[in-house]
């Protein structure tokens, strides 16, 4: 069941990521791209107060199950793990907190963008008669 739960964080959260990251780029998919940015923002900040800047749930839970699986030495960030596993490379924690930052805000500042621009658009569009 661990290792199954593994695969299933691993694929969820890889998704959960490249869907905030892109999903203001589709019309259809703003809003839940918008929800999604807000969600892990607050998790980020708000639950951060108390578990520490850039909380995630779904770290905190992957992490659960890894180390259930014999992993015990996982980066505190779910995006390190990722970076770190697929290059080979060993990014500095520091490094990475400001990729993920600033990745997190070009999101968060284009699916604003996009979302106001097209509520005005269809808030000023008048109903043909």
């Amino acid at each position: 069941m661990h290792a199954f739960l593994d695969k299933f964080f691993f694929v969820f959260h890889s998704v959960w990521i490249v869907f905030l990251l892109l999903g203001w780029v589709w019309r259809k998919t703003r809003l839940g791209n918008l929800i999604i940015i807000v969600l892990t923002t607050f998790s980020w900040f708000i639950l951060g107060i108390w578990y520490g800047y850039g909380y995630c749930p779904s770290t905190d839970w992957h992490w659960q199950v890894r180390a259930k699986l014999g992993y015990h030495d996982l980066p505190s960030s779910y995006t390190k793990f990722l970076i770190d596993s697929f290059t080979g490379w060993d990014v500095s924690q520091k490094t990475v907190d400001i990729f993920t930052l600033v990745l997190l805000l070009l999101a968060l500042s284009a699916s604003l963008y996009l979302t106001i621009r097209n509520w005005r658009r269809k808030r000023g569009a008048k109903p043909s008669l």
